[in-house]
């Protein structure tokens, strides 16, 4: 059966956060779109009693910026696993293409690099209604399924 809503998922399965220290970095470019994201998640972390004061949240201008927040927060150390979000939608350039290719490579070597769950949150979408249907509109929330993953992560 084919998926179809990024925010239903089997609560049951998804580990309490209660021992967790999680980083949420979210881009400010597309910002409709990323705060609807940061929402999800964040209300996601506490659902699953993660502590407030053990959420901590930081902005980056875009979204090729999250490699180098997630890095920064795990260089700190104290946290368990960052979540980044983030929206890059298609345009007339290959811009695009530079972008998404970077964040995901960048962020898998991030996560390599310190041995902590790096959770790739970014919407790469053809439209802005595409963007919105994922933050949040009829197919759900990637914050959320962020959020969920970054929590089973942790459990590993």
């Amino acid at each position: 059966m084919k998926k179809t809503n990024l925010s239903d998922y089997d609560s049951s399965v998804v580990p309490s956060g209660r021992d967790y220290r999680l980083a949420i970095v979210v881009a400010e470019w597309n910002r409709e779109i990323t705060d609807a994201l940061l929402q999800g998640a964040y209300d996601t972390l506490l659902h699953h009693e993660v502590k407030e004061e053990n959420i901590k949240v930081v902005h980056v201008p875009g979204s090729y910026e999250l490699t180098t927040g997630a890095d920064l927060m795990l260089r700190r150390g104290g946290i368990d696993a960052v979540i980044c979000l983030g929206c890059v939608i298609q345009g007339d350039t290959r811009h695009f293409d530079f972008i998404c290719e970077a964040v995901s490579q960048g962020l898998m070597h991030v996560s390599l690099k310190h041995e902590k769950p790096v959770i790739f949150g970014l919407l790469t979408t053809n439209d802005m209604q595409q963007a919105l249907d994922r933050a949040g509109g009829k197919h759900g929330n990637k914050g959320v399924e962020a959020a969920v993953t970054a929590l089973k992560m942790c459990a590993l």
